[in-house]
């Protein structure tokens, strides 16, 4: 555990305290001698050096008490047997305020505490169920830097608080930042010039991402806008506000490894405490023992690539069992977080053969011990565009001779490779496009969008751009303009979403009929219905969702719907399932069709002639909705006079 305790019995965490009379310090350091070094801010030499005594240390563990209030105007350092080392719990780093600057590398930084007040008014924590919840993943530069972007604060926390109302125009519920602990862009050379004893020197490129090691406890200060405000209270607003919209904030930070779970447990409190967060995406190499089991952090998000370990400690039966009500983040605050679906419905959007099961699993899955966020593109890979306009990665300006980045990226460039002018390649990646947003969007677990994806954003090609602090992988906000229609689809599409339970359930659909209403709360067909068919050369699927397993906001039973899926190049006829009497399917979205009103607000839609069988258009996907229809039980009763 990064604690300590004094001979009082008192806990303490590593690194500065703040206590009324002054502050205490414990460091951790195999050493002989130990001491503070205090600096002026801005001055690189000590005023002050503060040995530690030798007979307050436990372990590797020294502690150093100050009676003085003045510490918060100082920033420190240690030194450690004659090295200067920087507190890695530090809350504040000073050194790195300007991104980029090639002047700094290589020097030391200092740390500094964190005692400035703000103001949280009446935050509170929106803590959306994971079934209810619309992610959008976004680099905190990137999402700005462009002067597209039209903010004030290009490229800083300020610059996305200017986007919230485009957020929440959109519909998301939860925004993930890219890493926002404070680490060093600046990418040094393992050993220098080459010559002997040359110190290491920029290579040019910077870690753009973020993924590295890193100050746990501090925020990036170089994606602030040093205005009025510190770095540290630039990102308590913009929590603030996206709260204010009911919009989440889950930061991701990234563990080398190195970190002992007690480390990791205290990181997570510190940021859950001090600036609010909502969860966090927990990559790299973690640690997961302590964390998941936190009852700190029982209501806060966790992602991690897989919870095995943890669930594999748990009694069998699992620690929750969620009926048809709604399952809080209090109940279910784990969330797996990998490429899986990624991977499986690229290849299944792209029509591979035999990939209709793993279209099956993927799309009901949410399991009752943690929920799972799906993507159909994330930071490492290709964008939701590149991945329809490209065959192979372009990374080219990486300066590794197009090496790094994966070679499997499952992607399809319609015919050519890259941009083209070609109107049949052209509507193809549009169609597709919108077939990408329906397997996201119309799957059981949590969607989560990448930046840009929602308006054609492109990195020419690169799968791997995390040295592109450029227009590589800055976001194009003109793009907004000529894919209107997508970016309306895609506002469309996450209101249907929420609109209708039944595609975002709070439990995994049983496949049964435990209402004893008829028929399923979901099922699966083929061409045929209710024959599903899952031979190798298959490309196509029905799935019918029954709306007596959902509510309107009335009390009423949802419709029922019927998605129809075509991946094949070719046309195919479906048999669509029977529906009540009274009751008809009308057409109210059709992705193969390119004048067709997608998933209209008024409750419209084509009414086939032939409520028997729908043909379904080439790589096209269908979604079919249930309507009272008057005219027809009248037509019915007609029928039946007539018989008699």
């Amino acid at each position: 555990m990064a604690e300590y305790r004094n001979k009082n019995r008192i806990l303490y965490p590593l690194g500065v305290t703040q206590e009324a009379d002054g502050v205490r310090i414990l460091v951790q350091g195999r050493a002989k001698e130990v001491c503070l070094l205090l600096y002026r801010p801005g001055e690189k030499t000590p005023c002050e050096e503060i040995p530690f005594d030798p007979k307050y240390q436990m372990g590797d563990v020294w502690e150093l008490a100050l009676d003085r209030t003045d510490f918060a105007s100082f920033e420190y350092n240690f030194m450690i047997d004659g090295k200067i080392v920087t507190d890695p719990h530090a809350r504040i780093i000073t050194g790195w305020e300007k991104w980029a600057d090639c002047k700094r590398a290589g020097k030391p930084v200092h740390g500094r505490v964190l005692s400035e007040e703000f103001d949280w008014e009446d935050d509170v924590n929106p803590e959306t169920p994971y079934a209810d919840t619309i992610l959008y993943k976004l680099h905190v530069r990137g999402f700005t830097a462009h002067a597209s972007s039209g903010v004030s604060a290009r490229g800083t926390y300020a610059g996305v608080v200017e986007k919230i109302p485009y957020l929440k125009d959109l519909g998301i519920t939860a925004v993930e930042l890219m890493p926002v602990t404070e680490f060093d862009e600046i990418m040094m050379s393992a050993s220098g010039s080459g010559f002997h004893d040359a110190k290491p020197e920029p290579t040019g490129y910077l870690n753009y991402w973020g993924y590295g090691p890193s100050y746990l406890y501090a925020v990036k200060s170089a994606y602030a806008s040093h205005g009025e405000m510190s770095a540290e209270c630039e990102f308590k607003t913009l929590v603030k506000e996206l709260h204010k919209a009911g919009i989440e904030c889950i930061p991701e930070i990234y563990f080398t490894g190195k970190e002992l779970p007690g480390e990791i447990l205290s990181v997570l409190r510190y940021w859950a405490e001090e600036y609010h967060v909502d969860g966090f995406h927990l990559s790299g190499f973690p640690d997961l023992s302590l964390a998941a089991e936190d009852p700190f952090l029982r209501r806060t998000k966790l992602f991690a690539e897989n919870w095995n370990e943890v669930m594999n400690r748990r009694p069998k039966q699992g620690y929750i069992t969620p009926g048809d009500g709604v399952v809080s983040v209090e109940e279910k605050n784990l969330a797996e977080y990998n490429m899986q679906f990624m991977e499986d419905m690229r290849r299944f959007l792209k029509g591979d053969e035999g990939m209709l099961s793993a279209f099956e699993f993927r799309n009901r899955r949410n399991p009752m011990e943690y929920a799972v966020i799906n993507y159909m593109a994330n930071t490492n890979g290709f964008t939701l565009m590149d991945t329809v306009s490209y065959d192979r990665k372009h990374n080219e300006k990486n300066g590794e001779e197009n090496r790094d980045g994966s070679d499997y990226n499952y992607s399809w460039n319609c015919g050519a490779e890259g941009p083209t002018r070609k109107k049949k390649i052209v509507e193809l990646r549009k169609q597709l496009l919108k077939n990408a947003y329906l397997i996201l969007f119309l799957s059981q677990g949590v969607p989560l969008l990448m930046a840009g994806d929602e308006f054609g954003n492109s990195q020419d090609g690169n799968n791997n751009a995390y040295c592109q602090d450029n227009a590589v992988s800055w976001l194009n906000w003109k793009l907004l303009e000529p894919h209107k229609d997508q970016v309306d689809f895609v506002k469309r599409l996450i209101a249907f979403r929420k609109a209708h339970k039944m595609f975002h359930m709070d439990r995994e659909p049983r496949i049964m009929d435990y209402k004893s209403c008829g028929r399923p709360d979901v099922s699966y067909h083929g061409e045929n219905a209710w024959k599903p068919e899952f031979e190798n050369f298959r490309r196509q699927f029905g799935i019918l969702y029954w709306g007596a397993y959902a509510k309107r906001p009335d009390g009423s039973d949802d419709a029922n719907f019927y998605v129809a899926y075509n991946m094949h190049w070719e046309p195919h006829m479906f048999g669509l399932p029977h529906l009540p009497k009274g009751a008809k399917w009308r057409v109210i979205c059709n992705t193969g069709d390119p004048d067709a009103a997608d998933l209209p607000t008024d409750g419209t839609g084509e009414v086939p002639k032939n409520q028997m069988m729908l043909a379904v258009p080439p790589r096209g996907i269908v979604i079919l909705e249930s309507f009272a229809d008057p005219d027809g039980e009248k037509d019915a009763k007609k029928n039946l006079n007539r018989i008699i």
